[in-house]
């Protein structure tokens, strides 16, 4: 049986923290306490462990982009601005993750990712397309939609 994981969303009217399940982070949803709506998810998500990686991608009901970065990464620190503004672009119509290739090399090496920044998509769970080199929001964008019209 699956875990499911869950992301906390934090309700702009009343300030209470919502946990919502993985799979539907890219929906807008109810807050528990007030009943205000909550946004989908429209900043990049840092992923802590392979589990949380492998519920969001498996679970989503939208394509995902995935930023492989590192800290000591000057082209990855330089196109982390233009990664937020694709996930802001993109919300409600596709996730964006960023992993650590330091903090969880199995991810990156399950991916074959040998240089950063790298950008992975997928669609349905699976590996849709892959491009690396830093990027600007709106080729960002389109990586996602080429990804989804494929």
């Amino acid at each position: 049986m699956r875990t499911l994981a869950h992301m906390e969303r934090t309700c702009s009217a009343c300030g209470v923290r919502n946990r919502i399940p993985a799979v539907r982070l890219a929906e807008p949803a109810k807050c528990g306490r007030c009943k205000a709506t909550l946004a989908a998810t429209s900043a990049p998500i840092d992923i802590a462990d392979v589990a949380m990686f492998d519920a969001i991608v498996g679970g989503a009901k939208v394509p995902v982009m995935v930023d492989f970065w590192a800290a000591w990464c000057g082209p990855c620190r330089m196109v982390a601005p233009e990664v937020k503004q694709a996930a802001a672009m993109l919300a409600g119509r596709a996730l964006v993750l960023k992993v650590d290739t330091e903090a969880l090399p199995a991810l990156a090496s399950r991916y074959r990712v040998s240089g950063i920044p790298n950008f992975v998509v997928f669609g349905d769970g699976a590996l849709a397309q892959q491009q690396a080199g830093a990027m600007r929001a709106a080729d960002l964008v389109r990586l996602v939609e080429g990804a989804r019209a494929a």
